[in-house]
């Protein structure tokens, strides 16, 4: 049996939460996701995810929602994260901190366990205890729950990312990255059977830079002054990947890349 996996990249804001919903309303029959998991560290507001934006999300299709480096940006988030297994925070954040950074899910259609890993990197980016050491703890812990598992490492260099799936290539189904908005040409099975991309992207405002006003960011660039970064206005573009996973091995078949624009 075949399961198809769909990982969607950042969502940033409003316009990146309704190109989502759209997108997974038109996804034609022939491309329907079991299982789709989207990274929502910045749907409220363009930084941060409160719970009703995570609801508004769930709402649309996504099953599993992961973040990153700006989960505690909305005060709220935290006691939501402490009720759900569905938003998950970075697995290998400090000790005591509220949520989770994996899950078990089953599918909608006919409820196999889908295993998700939530890891932050350490390069550029917030401290934060070693991502490999704690992406290999939760993939065990997870083994005898799912065959099929899914590693959302949010970082910022590449080659960190990089060095992830290939530490992960044959223990897990797919490693995806996140973080840095900008979608990577990279994708590939690995020798291990596991699918591999550096970035999906985003899914947010397509005029704009990385989402936040084309104006708000030249001029933070040629200023140096503090500058209020509002999410852009305008069409949205839903990147991500579709990932083609033998349900019963774990190995994964294919991945492609997805890039749509959606509304006027």
């Amino acid at each position: 049996m075949t399961l198809r996996l769909l990982f969607l990249g950042d969502v940033v804001g409003r316009p990146g939460r309704r190109a989502v919903a759209a997108f997974l309303r038109e996804f034609p029959a022939s491309e329907r996701a079991d299982f789709i998991v989207a990274n929502g560290e910045n749907a409220s507001g363009g930084k941060g995810i409160d719970p009703e934006t995570a609801e508004e999300l769930q709402d649309a299709g996504v099953d599993v929602i992961t973040t990153g480096n700006h989960v505690w940006q909305k005060r709220e988030i935290g006691p939501y994260l402490d009720e759900t297994e569905r938003v998950l925070r970075p697995v290998n954040m400090a000790p005591g901190v509220p949520g989770v950074g994996m899950t078990v899910r089953c599918t909608r259609r006919g409820q196999v366990p889908i295993g998700v890993v939530n890891v932050i990197g350490r390069v550029f980016m917030p401290p934060a205890d070693c991502p490999f050491r704690a992406a290999m703890a939760a993939v065990e812990s997870l083994r005898a729950r799912a065959a099929v598992i899914l590693v959302d490492m949010h970082g910022e260099a590449t080659s960190e990312k990089v060095a992830m799936g290939r530490y992960l290539d044959g223990r897990v189904s797919v490693v995806v990255g996140s973080h840095t908005h900008v979608q990577t040409a990279d994708e590939g099975v690995l020798p291990g059977g596991t699918a591999y991309l550096t970035d999906a992207g985003m899914c947010g405002p397509e005029d704009s830079v990385l989402g936040v006003r084309t104006d708000r960011v030249i001029a933070r660039f040629l200023t140096q002054l503090p500058t209020r970064f509002d999410v852009a206005a305008g069409p949205a573009i839903v990147q991500g990947a579709i990932i083609d996973v033998d349900a019963a091995s774990g190995r994964a078949t294919s991945i492609r890349r997805i890039r749509e624009r959606v509304g006027e």
